[in-house]
């Protein structure tokens, strides 16, 4: 049977495929036009337009403890056993978390790969910068107390060292003419790349439940002065750019709660411990100073102190309208065995046993009692990224140096 359509449909298809095709071009070449004028118009054009010059970020140096780890103590020390890493990577990651940790997020939102842990001898690339955050780690340098007491040697002193180390070495390499670029940073991003900072949990954490938090008040002045040091030597060495964490409501911890139980004359609305969160807010209130003063000196150098305390704290008082449970519980731990961690395996009848995880680790914030889940990272970088908590307030994407003043 003919279909009688079929010379119609033919004709009305050629006219407006060739309707189509000449529609297509004229937009096409009208793309063209703009774009060339586009890239012909200057800095001031382009603001009049509204278009701002969004700045690039070649590389990220951090410096830090378990909250911004990436595997430093997992490659030095005994690798982060599972179910750390479990959400995200599917395996263990060296990260005290069950996916990806803030500094990762900062990295993505940057459009940078993960860093690499420096200690990591087996598949570093410090193409795009290093981490030398290390899990347990102090602002203060760690004497033989301090080690004593559990806290890690790689302090902040240690994790500079361990950067001029890296540059100097870059810059020999370089030198002696070896084809490293696929590895190691360009010498020139190193003034152009962004130093983070993340790091006085433990610092408080140990006067807090070592000393009495009178004497833990006290102890504040010496550790906010390491910051303006760190930074100048960091500068010293060429860093312009640097991104600085306060630290967070450490008495929401559950790890404290649950350690240390406070009075009920002693927990604020959201159940935190009052005292403690005073101490953190002391310490950030005296690190936000410190920094001011230090932009004076360092005119020629951005430095931009993030409220992390505030985004932490609004996530612990909202969760559950963000979608958490539970805020001052947590998600890994050792079924009947209080006594043991996330990160701690035990022997039964001479098989290993390691920690249980919840079900559902993105309805809780903290991971294991001290860290947070890949899903409160999330959100906390997300908050922070658009500098609203930021001074000066700037988003990521304007980070470069005085020019984003």
């Amino acid at each position: 049977m003919m279909n009688w359509s079929n010379p119609v449909s033919r004709s009305f298809n050629s006219t407006w495929g060739l309707k189509t095709r000449l529609r297509v071009v004229v937009i096409g070449v009208v793309v063209i036009i703009g774009f060339i004028l586009l890239i012909s118009l200057g800095p001031r054009s382009k603001r009049a337009l509204g278009l701002s010059e969004e700045c690039r970020i070649p590389a990220i140096y951090n410096f830090g403890d378990s909250n911004s780890d990436t595997g430093c103590v997992s490659a030095a020390f005994r690798r982060v056993p599972y179910p750390n890493g479990i959400s995200f990577f599917g395996k263990p990651s060296g990260r005290y978390c069950d996916g990806r940790l803030i500094i990762d997020f900062i990295a993505e939102k940057l459009g940078l790969p993960f860093l690499s842990a420096y200690l990591d001898a087996l598949q570093a690339n410090f193409q795009h910068g290093a981490d030398f955050a290390a899990s347990g780690t102090t602002i203060q340098h760690v004497n033989g107390e301090l080690f004593g007491s559990g806290l890690n040697p790689l302090s902040l002193d240690v994790q500079l060292l361990q950067f001029e180390g890296l540059k100097e070495r870059t810059s020999e390499l370089y030198a002696q003419g070896y084809k490293i670029k696929y590895r190691l940073s360009r010498l020139e991003d190193f003034s152009k790349a962004l130093y983070t900072f993340d790091i006085g949990q433990n610092d408080i954490h140990h006067a807090l439940t070592t000393t009495t938090e009178d004497e833990a008040r006290k102890s504040i002045p010496d550790l906010v002065y390491q910051f303006p040091f760190a930074i100048k030597k960091l500068h010293e060495l060429g860093a312009r750019t640097f991104w600085i964490h306060n630290t967070g409501p450490i008495g929401c911890l559950p790890y404290l709660l649950l350690k240390y139980p406070p009075n009920p004359g002693n927990v604020d609305e959201a159940g935190c411990v009052k005292s403690y969160n005073e101490v953190a807010k002391e310490f950030n209130r005296q690190l936000k100073n410190k920094i001011s003063e230090l932009r004076t000196q360092l005119q020629n150098s951005l430095l931009v102190y993030v409220d992390i305390y505030s985004a932490k704290y609004s996530l612990v008082t909202e969760s559950k309208k963000y979608g958490f449970v539970d805020p001052l519980g947590y998600c890994c731990k050792h079924v009947g065995n209080s006594s043991l961690h996330c990160w701690n395996k035990e022997k039964k009848n001479g098989v290993a046993v390691y920690a249980t995880p919840c079900n559902n680790p993105s309805e809780y914030i903290s991971w294991d009692s001290i860290h947070y889940t890949d899903a409160a990272n999330r959100w906390v970088a997300n908050r922070i990224s658009d500098g609203s908590l930021a001074d000066p307030p700037l988003p990521f994407s304007k980070l470069c140096k005085k020019s984003a003043l």
